[in-house]
């Protein structure tokens, strides 16, 4: 058996159900959290001895995947991680700015008051993590917040919509080593963010949902200029 492709973190038991789904999210947990890095061959029989699965689920994944592209799919080849280009974020982050803006107004509108407490919750938790330096838990938690917004929108159409573009997106935030400025400057932005959701001003919200992922590219573009992504 060659190298498992991930650490025992991205190893959770799947469920039987939707078996090609859970993979799918197993490795894009994976791929956005780096312990799959961009360029990196991904054996389909690596997988299927990890996870106790046949080929027909991890094949199935990997396509999944491959929509979302955060895979390529080789004829005769194989699999491998795509690699993050700055062309890739500057098409990826104003299409998620736009769906991320439409689902925070359609929550300003449809969300439950239970909602909105725990955005709050969520929100002191995410300080919590800035004030410690922690990093990784920041992200974790600050996609929460974005999760809960997108369920709380009411649209089902929207999660799938954005899944498209999101794995990319999330992915080079984690590459990217942001500085400590532009991080303090992000938990301002929340902080505005989660204050306009809590009075259910869904114009607000929508706007300064947008200027966020504005900020973040303009971040990232300093980023790639000092790292050896692919441009």
């Amino acid at each position: 058996m060659g190298r498992p492709l991930m650490g025992t973190s991205a190893i959770a038991p799947i469920e039987r159900r939707a078996l090609h789904e859970d993979l799918a999210e197993k490795l894009r947990r994976a791929i956005v959290h780096g312990e799959l890095r961009p360029g990196e061959k991904i054996s389909e029989k690596i997988l299927c001895e990890q996870f106790g699965v046949s080929r027909t689920p991890v094949r199935e994944a990997l396509k999944i995947l491959s929509t979302e592209g955060l895979v390529q799919l080789m004829q005769n080849r194989g699999a491998s991680v795509t690699e993050v280009t700055w062309e890739d974020m500057q098409h990826a982050f104003p299409v998620m700015g736009a769906l991320e803006a439409l689902a925070g107004e359609l929550a300003c509108q449809n969300a439950s008051d239970a909602q909105i407490e725990r955005a709050a919750a969520l929100h002191a938790r995410m300080v919590a993590m800035f004030e410690k330096g922690d990093r990784k838990g920041y992200f974790r938690v600050n996609e929460e917040v974005h999760q809960l917004i997108l369920e709380a929108s009411g649209n089902t159409a929207l999660p799938r919509l954005l899944r498209t573009v999101s794995g990319q997106v999330r992915r080079a935030r984690y590459m990217a080593n942001l500085s400590k400025e532009r991080w303090t400057e992000a938990v301002a932005e929340h902080e505005e963010i989660l204050s306009a959701f809590a009075a259910r001003d869904g114009k607000r919200v929508s706007r300064l949902l947008k200027a966020h992922l504005a900020n973040k590219l303009s971040a990232l573009a300093k980023a790639f200029a000092q790292t050896k992504f692919k441009t």
